[in-house]
């Protein structure tokens, strides 16, 4: 597995390696071992899927909050995405910087979103269906949303996102206090 880092201490991109022959291709898209060498060792407890009929669909930035604070391994399992993770930890030096990277079901790329961090994407095809592994369990008692343009991330909009009402009446990122602190586990 490739692994590349991103401007965004602790937010990476996974590439898993594809095997193909005539009937198509093989790959092992997450190994605990294989990723703890890499000093990757997050227990992932729950595993979630969307499908977004239209492009231009915005589904974010959400978050769980302590004690339920989740990181997310995300990958488009068809059409293309723009995904985004936003440094949510109060007292961190990249606080409030974000990180964005397109995943595609034909590349594979994988973006690994830890805790204390908003995430959210884009819907950049119809039919796009997106997986992601989380690492605790959904509290709704935790869920929570920021403004997805509140924080400046270059969305690459030509119009507005088909956004839920959750993600349309969500907090700007200057007015909501985030519930994560850097420093902490």
């Amino acid at each position: 597995m490739d692994i590349i880092e991103t401007e965004l201490p602790g937010v990476m991109v996974l590439i898993p390696r594809r095997f193909g022959d005539e009937r198509g291709w093989f790959s092992e898209t997450w190994n605990a071992r294989t990723l703890a060498h890499h000093g990757i060792t997050t227990a992932f407890v729950q595993d979630n899927q969307s499908f977004s009929a239209e492009a231009g669909t915005l589904r974010g930035l959400h978050y769980q909050a302590p004690p339920h604070a989740q990181a997310k391994l995300v990958r488009c399992l068809s059409g293309r995405i723009l995904d985004v993770a936003v440094d949510a930890r109060a007292g961190s030096p990249t606080y409030g910087r974000w990180a964005a990277r397109e995943l595609t079901a034909e590349g594979g790329e994988q973006l690994l979103v830890p805790e204390g961090f908003l995430h959210g994407f884009l819907t950049l095809t119809p039919d796009a269906m997106v997986a992601y592994k989380c690492s605790d369990y959904y509290a709704p008692e935790a869920d929570g949303a920021v403004r997805w343009d509140s924080v400046g991330i270059d969305w690459g909009l030509s119009g507005p996102p088909t956004l839920s009402l959750k993600d349309a009446e969500a907090p700007a990122f200057d007015a909501w206090e985030s519930p994560f602190a850097w420093g902490e586990p």
